[in-house]
């Protein structure tokens, strides 16, 4: 099972401030994503930066993963999504675990559940909150090929799940997992 951490965002409602650098447990906040994916099962982690990808490389601690730049990043989700799956190709992953640089609060066991789910390279599972789907998100490799054709702006993987809706199987996560996401100042909060 690959991770796939999508770490490029500029931080546009945080002042500009890339989310991968944010400080969290003193260390960069992408450092902590890995961790988690690390400690999940995830073997190989593939990171994709955009914003301050040179300030990324530099600051944090990354040796083990696959770093991918997306130079499109300010285009939204989608293109990191595209940039991601294209860089698994050819790893023999049966599947991706895509991943969210900026939800501190889903941790090592949300993580596992939803890898524990996967069946076969057609499995489409994600992680849900009180019955509601959030992240992680787990795409069988059959499945890259369409997510990367229909992956747009901010919406990630919306499409695809919304089409195959009746396949998607929910792992619910809300008791070891908090979903939220760090986007605006009040949330940096949650980072202390």
């Amino acid at each position: 099972m690959a991770g796939l951490l999508l770490a490029a965002g500029g931080g546009r409602r945080l002042g500009g401030r890339p989310k991968a650098l944010l400080p969290y447990r003193g260390r960069p906040l992408v450092e902590n994503a890995v961790r988690v994916l690390r400690e999940a099962g995830c073997d190989p982690v593939h990171v994709v930066l955009g914003a301050a990808a040179a300030e990324v490389r530099e600051q944090a601690e990354l040796a083990d993963c696959v770093l991918v730049d997306n130079p499109d990043w300010a285009q939204g989700m989608g293109s990191s999504l595209r940039v991601g799956l294209a860089s698994l190709a050819g790893t023999g992953a049966g599947a991706a675990l895509v991943s969210l640089v900026d939800q501190p609060g889903i941790g090592t066991a949300a993580v596992a559940r939803v890898l524990e789910a996967y069946r076969s390279p057609t499995s489409l599972v994600a992680a849900a909150y009180d019955g509601e789907r959030g992240h992680p998100v787990l795409f069988g490799a059959d499945r890259w090929a369409d997510i990367a054709a229909t992956a747009e702006g901010d919406k990630g993987a919306r499409v695809h799940l919304t089409h195959h809706a009746d396949e998607l199987r929910l792992v619910e996560c809300g008791d070891v997992a908090e979903a939220f996401d760090i986007d605006t100042p009040p949330d940096l909060a949650r980072l202390a």
